[in-house]
């Protein structure tokens, strides 16, 4: 299975895979069906997921209010929504 972003309502969908304790933080690539994304701060009391936000609101160019973490908030693996923006957008600026 690919990474596909799917267009849910006024905005997208889509999975990430968080590589939380990274040297540097952003976008990885590919893990599997998953965006990998890095982000420096640890995987404790929601920091990670704050990091995760941060890390694409600012790929995206959308506020991070725009971004919300929908499932996994405790695991690696977590589904986004992103609100104000479409899936050719999203991938384009995901991937680039």
């Amino acid at each position: 299975m690919a990474f596909t972003v799917t267009p849910r309502g006024a905005g997208v969908r889509f999975a990430v895979h968080v590589q939380p304790r990274a040297k540097q933080p952003g976008i990885d690539g590919l893990h599997g069906d998953a965006l990998r994304v890095r982000v420096q701060a640890p995987p404790v009391d929601g920091a990670a997921n704050d990091a995760v936000v941060a890390v694409l609101a600012e790929a995206l160019g959308v506020p991070a209010r725009a971004v919300h973490i929908a499932a996994g908030q405790t695991g690696r693996k977590k589904l986004v929504d992103v609100d104000g923006i479409d899936a050719a957008a999203a991938t384009a600026r995901l991937l680039a």
